[in-house]
């Protein structure tokens, strides 16, 4: 194997570890984003599941969901 040819397989080499790396670390960056964005809608889920709760406690005790509506 010649001086050249090992030089141009060696500098390709060295261009796709540095495509390789770009795109690992914009990889990681998105992935960043959409844990935060998991982590703000498990934030919101648990809020409204509260609320949910506290409305469930507001209600009177007699109610239920298997009761037709009042105007049957």
């Amino acid at each position: 194997m010649s001086q050249n040819n090992f030089d141009q397989r060696l500098t390709d080499l060295e261009i796709q570890l540095a495509h390789q790396t770009a795109l690992v670390d914009e990889l990681n960056e998105i992935v960043i984003t959409q844990w935060a964005e998991i982590d703000r809608m498990k934030k919101r889920l648990d809020a409204q599941k509260n609320r949910l709760q506290q409305v469930e406690l507001a209600l009177p005790e007699g109610s239920d969901d298997n009761q037709p509506p009042p105007h049957y």
